[in-house]
């Protein structure tokens, strides 16, 4: 079955340009020009995949609402943006907000469809790997694998998917020291440090949400991360 990928980009001549590379792709594509539209139309029903630009027609920061409002209904859904702004800002402003990824439009084409299959990989491997164990439990710590369900000390977090396969990653093995690398591969993902760092500090932000004494994840200096039981 084909995927469904919402693209939601108001200049019009890209939008048909990303929108054709999709469908050649094989992907089934939804096409937004604005916040509003996309999200009377998304929240009624999801796609696989959302692909936002920030600015919006008369919205400079429209992308940014439209993801914080995507995210109220799904955690999981995976959302990329897509953008001319390229500030270092902006970039963290999209990551924590929820984003999974966030690429400049002068990315090209080839390297945009490998972002997005690696997304799709990652979620079907985990989805389709019968040896793993539904679950992984770690002292206060239960992350349920079918579900993308997190809990500590009983309570629910809610986790992107990239913010829960880099969880895992750490917490599986605990006290192993993970290099970025290592949580890439280990999550199926293709991202730069940065984003890496902004993932992490947004996970812990999440526990220490709930939990002010948090230290479980450790940052091992030039080394990587690692979960401590």
């Amino acid at each position: 079955m084909s995927k469904n990928i919402a693209l939601v980009e108001d200049e019009a001549l890209l939008r048909d340009n990303y929108a054709d590379s999709l469908k050649r792709n094989g992907y089934d594509v939804w096409e937004f020009s604005n916040r509003t539209d996309a999200y009377n139309s998304l929240s009624t029903r999801l796609p696989d995949l959302a692909i936002i630009d920030i600015s919006l027609e008369d919205e400079i920061d429209g992308g940014f609402s439209l993801c914080q409002d995507l995210r109220k209904i799904s955690q999981t859904l995976p959302i990329i943006f897509l953008s001319a702004r390229d500030s270092d800002y902006d970039i963290v402003s999209g990551l924590r907000m929820g984003a999974d990824d966030y690429l400049t439009k002068d990315i090209s084409l080839p390297n945009l469809l490998a972002r997005i299959s690696a997304i799709f990989r990652r979620i079907s491997a985990h989805q389709n790997n019968d040896n793993e164990n539904d679950f992984v439990k770690n002292g206060n710590l239960v992350l349920d694998l079918k579900r993308y369900a997190v809990s500590w000390k009983n309570t629910s977090i809610d986790l992107t998917i990239t913010e829960f396969w880099l969880l895992y990653s750490m917490a599986k093995y605990p006290g192993h020291v993970k290099s970025r690398d290592q949580l890439m591969e280990d999550a199926k993902m293709v991202v730069d440090d940065s984003t890496i760092t902004t993932h992490i500090k947004r996970i812990r932000r999440k526990f220490e949400n709930i939990d002010s004494e948090f230290d479980n994840i450790e940052t091992v200096y030039a080394a990587g991360y690692r979960w401590k039981s």
